[in-house]
């Protein structure tokens, strides 16, 4: 049985419903910031974009280790924090 295109439609383009900015530095900030650098909103357009189901993560801290852009170049990141504090109010926080 085929799902209905409009299901496949709302399934693989989900659009923020609201978005506020970051006012204090926390893991879920961390990784945002990556997605953002990286050119996406968060990791669910990232997974959308370039279809994949698991994002490469550090096993210690789970911050993003790698991420590839739209135009198929990759960013690597290090273990440790790289969102400074003045870069802090700068991440987009998009709620669905």
């Amino acid at each position: 049985k085929m799902p209905k295109v409009s299901e496949v439609m709302t399934e693989a383009d989900i659009k923020p419903k609201s978005m506020h900015r970051a006012k204090i530095w926390s893991d879920v900030v961390e990784n945002l910031y990556r997605f953002q650098q990286a050119g996406y909103r968060d990791e669910v357009e990232y997974k959308q974009v370039k279809q994949v189901d698991q994002v490469e993560c550090w096993p210690e801290t789970g911050f993003v280790k790698k991420l590839q852009r739209r135009d198929n170049t990759f960013y690597y990141y290090n273990r440790q924090r790289e969102c400074e504090d003045k870069d802090v109010r700068k991440v987009k926080i998009y709620v669905y």
